[in-house]
């Protein structure tokens, strides 16, 4: 009975390795240049700065989750919008929308 367990326990583990393995980070300094960007525009938009900060370290949770380094570094290139940007703002806003 123990056996069934641990292979179970294997086969769930061996299936979250791709999810784990796609997570990214920002390159260094430049999540907090996207909290500064994401705060500001929120606050031009009458969001309060809590909900704001809220909001912000939401949408880069969901950024690090949901894409690599390289990706992340990507979608702060200066060649326009791109569909990973376009998918990152998808993301961020499915994670972070207002549960109503």
């Amino acid at each position: 009975m123990r056996v069934p367990s641990l292979l179970a326990l294997a086969a769930t583990a061996a299936l979250l390795l791709p999810v784990a393995a796609n997570a990214g980070n920002f390159p260094p300094g430049k999540e907090a240049g996207y909290m500064a960007q994401c705060t500001q525009v929120a606050s031009g938009q009458g969001v309060d700065a809590a909900t704001a900060e809220k909001h912000c370290d939401c949408g880069a949770q969901a950024i690090k989750k949901n894409f690599t380094d390289a990706e992340i570094a990507d979608l702060d290139s200066k060649d326009g919008v791109d569909a990973k940007l376009q998918k990152a703002q998808t993301v961020v806003k499915q994670a972070c929308a207002p549960k109503g």
